[in-house]
């Protein structure tokens, strides 16, 4: 699927009933007065149940060094959904996917980080299982561990600072969503 423009990546942005009113290219959106656009987030599990925490490159233009869910990003116009997370697993870590299942289909959210800069995304929220161990691509990860998802819950709990904010509105949310066989108890 293209998702870009003379390759630069470009993003949908959404009117105020999240539906597609046009695109932007990914480099521009992101800024002091961000438009409303389509993203995606993704939690990965091992077969041990633990959970893919990654930390965002220290030159990432929004959030860069913070610890965050697996992955995330945003789908071209006209790119389905899974696809994108797909390619978007692929791309930022080098993972083939597993078990890919949506489970938080309306979750969206707005931050303002401490630089000025805003995320504001409709970005439902993906699980999946990998199928082989990460190879982060260094321009988007910085670093990277499995977890137990309890521990994730109670970081969240106890140092919610550590985590985007994007990830600390998600697990509250996933704490009580229902989930897929998979999924830790």
């Amino acid at each position: 699927m293209d998702t870009t423009i003379a390759d630069q990546e470009l993003v949908v942005l959404l009117d105020s009933a999240s539906q597609p009113c046009g695109v932007a290219l990914k480099r521009d959106v992101h800024g002091l007065d961000t438009p409303l656009h389509l993203a995606f987030s993704c939690y990965v599990f091992d077969d041990e149940g633990r959970v893919l925490v990654t930390r965002r490159a220290l030159d990432k233009h929004t959030w860069p060094g913070t610890w965050t869910n697996s992955f995330c990003g945003h789908p071209g116009p006209t790119e389905p959904m899974d696809e994108a997370v797909r390619r978007r697993g692929r791309a930022e870590l080098g993972l083939e996917l597993d078990e890919l299942q949506l489970i938080l289909p309306e979750f969206h959210y707005r931050a303002v980080a401490v630089d000025g800069v805003v995320e504001n995304e409709f970005c439902p929220v993906w699980v999946a299982r990998a199928t082989n161990e990460p190879l982060p691509n260094p321009d988007e990860v910085c670093d990277w561990s499995w977890m137990a998802w309890a521990d994730l819950l109670a970081m969240n709990q106890t140092a919610p600072f550590m985590l985007s904010p994007w990830a600390q509105l998600q697990l509250d949310e996933l704490r009580i969503a229902a989930v897929p066989g998979f999924w830790p108890a």
